[in-house]
């Protein structure tokens, strides 16, 4: 594990997945100012791309995930803190969603499915359709049980958006944001208590921790879109396994990516 983080401590410190905001373009400047706690110029960004490439789904979920990072930064979510503590995972009080951020928000997934549907009816196994809705089923699940606090739901799109992205890879093994799509649920569903994960397994979810690092590692060293998210969640990975070394390392790299994110700051704050 040690060697594993020395590595991973490496392919961080010149991140391969997204480019540099000056260079940045289309659907990568897009999740560039989404990271950058820029929603408003995301969604503009989206919105041109989705006016230049009205069939493509990859811009609609995108869009969407815009809108939930925008409720996830607005209801405090992000923070380290949130993740660390379970009690806001058992929790059944819901949050208070935005009322346009939320309707736009399913808009925008209904788009995507619909886009997606319609490519993979040409071409079963076009991998681009296939991604939109690994990635469409994720933000579904995250906001079902981050905000409307209906966990069965979101336990059920966990599954179908790993199941999914199986898929995907056994085609494209080159799409490696969908491994977060494993990586997250393993990791996951792998801290609940024992009952409840044979409850998982039975249901069909997966609750392997190791293979759920080690599959995030993967988005967080070749990933483009979500290669940010997946290093935020290793950077969880490391708090709650004490290792402020890597948690550190991963925050560090992640403020100089994103200067306008103040979230990764004030993390940094706290491990000093």
């Amino acid at each position: 594990m040690l060697i594993s983080a020395y590595i991973l401590m490496a392919a961080i410190a010149a991140p391969a997945g997204l480019e540099s905001p000056q260079a940045a373009q289309g659907l990568d400047l897009g999740y560039q100012q989404m990271y950058n706690l820029q929603f408003e110029a995301a969604h503009q960004t989206f919105a041109e791309w989705m006016r230049q490439h009205p069939e493509d789904p990859l811009g609609p979920v995108s869009n969407a995930a815009a809108y939930l990072f925008s409720e996830f930064d607005r209801l405090h979510i992000l923070q380290s803190e949130f993740f660390l503590h379970d009690d806001n995972f058992r929790t059944s009080r819901r949050l208070a969603p935005d009322a346009m951020a939320q309707q736009a928000f399913h808009q925008e997934l209904a788009r995507t499915e619909e886009l997606a549907s319609r490519r993979l009816a040409r071409s079963a196994d076009d991998p681009a359709a296939m991604f939109a809705k690994v990635l469409a089923l994720g933000l579904r699940s995250d906001y079902d049980a981050l905000i409307e606090k209906r966990y069965l739901s979101s336990l059920n799109a966990t599954k179908d958006s790993r199941l999914l992205a199986e898929k995907l890879l056994r085609i494209d093994p080159g799409y490696a944001d969908a491994w977060l799509a494993i990586g997250v649920e393993n990791y996951l569903l792998s801290l609940k208590p024992l009952p409840i994960r044979w409850f998982l397994q039975w249901n069909g979810n997966a609750t392997n921790k190791e293979l759920g690092l080690e599959k995030l590692k993967i988005t967080a060293e070749k990933g483009r879109f979500l290669q940010p998210f997946a290093r935020l969640l290793l950077a969880v990975a490391a708090l709650r396994d004490k290792d402020r070394n890597l948690a550190r390392t991963l925050l560090q790299s992640l403020s100089r990516q994103f200067p306008h994110n103040h979230l990764y700051t004030e993390e940094l704050i706290r491990l000093r």
